[in-house]
C-alpha cells in the first residue's frame, strides 16, 4: 500500500482577480476551493494514475471536517487524526498576481497526537511506500521525518522525502528510497557559492546538479530526483545510471503541485516496471502535465506528455 503524510492540510481558496488594487474592494473573476497539502496532492495524482493510497495527517475544526469530505469525494482513503483544539488552515491563493498567496498557520499538534501518528506507521509492511512531503507545523520538531524514516525503513518500506533543509538532511542516514530537491533547495543545502559561474540552464547546470546529487547519495539517499523547472529534471539512480531530460513543450498555467506530481509519477512508473528510466520519464511527464493544467494532472495528460518525452 502507498501512504502519504500531510502534517498541515488546508482548504485552498483559489481566486482570480482582475486589476487588483491595494486598499480597495476587489471582486473575484473566478474562484474555487481544493483540499491542499503536498501529501494530498501526491495521493490525487496517484489516484488519477490508477493507484490507491491512504492519506495520513492531522485535521481540526470545521475546516478539518471539510478537508476530510473533499479528500473522500476524490475517491481517496484517509486516516486523519482529529485534534481537539484549533482549526485546519485556509490558504488564499491569488492566481493571477505573481503567485501571491496567504497561508494559514494551522493547529498545534501535541506530543500525544504525534505518537498516535507514529503508531499508525508501525502498521506499515515491507514493500509499502511512504511519502513524507512538505513543511511541518512549528509545534513539531524538525527531526520528525528522520524518526519516521528510521521507523519504517527498518521494516523494508520505501520512503520518499520531498522536503527542504534539516527536514530532508536528517533523513539521509536512514537511506530513503527517493528524495526530490529542486535547484533552490540544492543551493540552500550546499550554498549559492557552489553554483557561482554555472549557467542556470543547459549542460553546465546539469553537470553541476549531478555533482551535488552524488553528494546526497553519498550521504545516504538511494535515488535523487532533481527538478529544474523549465530546464527539466535529472535523476541519479541507485544503480549508478544518470538520466536527464528537458521539460516538454507547453504553457505553464499553475506550478502549484508540479513537484508533488513529479514524485507521484516517478513512484507510479517504478511500481509499474521497476525501471528507473521509465520512472524518471513518468515523473517528468506528471510534473509538467500539472504545471500545464489549472488542476493536478489527469492520466490522459500525463500519458500524452510521456509519449512526447520518450519520442
Amino acid at each position: 500500500m502507498i501512504y502519504t503524510v500531510t502534517f498541515n492540510p488546508s482548504i485552498d481558496y483559489m481566486v482570480s482577480v482582475s486589476d487588483f488594487q491595494l486598499g480597495r474592494t476587489n471582486r473575484s473573476k473566478a474562484e474555487y476551493i481544493l483540499p491542499g497539502g503536498k501529501g494530498i496532492n501526491v495521493s490525487t495524482v496517484l489516484k488519477n494514475l490508477g493507484l490507491k493510497s491512504v492519506v495520513l495527517g492531522f485535521v481540526a475544526g470545521f475546516t478539518g471536517e471539510q478537508i476530510e469530505c473533499m479528500v473522500a469525494d476524490r475517491g481517496i482513503s484517509s486516516r486523519f487524526i482529529p485534534l481537539e483544539e484549533g482549526m485546519s488552515r485556509i490558504n488564499v491563493k491569488i492566481q493571477n498576481i505573481d503567485g501571491t498567496e496567504i497561508n494559514g498557520a494551522g493547529p498545534v499538534v501535541s506530543g500525544e497526537k504525534l505518537q498516535e501518528l507514529m503508531r499508525q506507521l508501525e502498521d506499515l509492511q515491507e514493500g509499502d511506500v511512504l511519502f513524507l512531503s512538505g513543511s511541518i507545523p512549528a509545534s513539531v520538531s524538525n527531526d520528525i521525518y528522520a524518526k519516521m524514516t528510521k521507523l519504517v525503513s527498518d521494516k523494508g518500506v520505501n520512503v520518499v522525502v520531498d522536503a527542504a533543509g534539516k527536514l530532508l538532511v536528517q533523513t539521509l542516514e536512514h537511506k530513503p528510497f527517493l528524495i526530490k530537491p529542486n535547484l533552490q533547495e540544492l543551493e540552500d543545502l550546499f550554498g549559492k557559492d557552489a553554483f557561482e559561474g554555472i549557467a542556470k540552464k543547459g549542460d553546465g547546470l546539469r553537470e553541476c546538479v549531478v555533482a551535488y546529487g552524488k553528494k546526497l547519495q553519498e550521504m545516504g539517499a538511494r535515488n535523487v530526483l532533481i527538478s529544474l523547472g523549465g530546464e527539466g529534471a535529472v535523476l541519479l539512480a541507485e544503480d549508478g545510471e544518470v538520466y536527464g531530460a528537458s521539460a516538454p513543450i507547453g504553457e505553464v498555467v499553475n506550478s502549484v503541485g508540479a513537484g508533488d506530481s513529479m514524485v507521484a509519477g516517478f513512484v507510479a512508473g517504478w511500481l509499474e516496471r521497476a525501471d528507473y528510466g521509465h520512472a524518471f520519464h513518468m515523473g517528468l511527464a506528471a510534473g509538467s502535465a500539472s504545471a500545464f493544467s489549472a488542476d493536478l494532472a489527469t492520466r490522459e495528460e500525463i500519458e500524452g506528455l510521456y509519449r512526447q518525452i520518450v519520442g
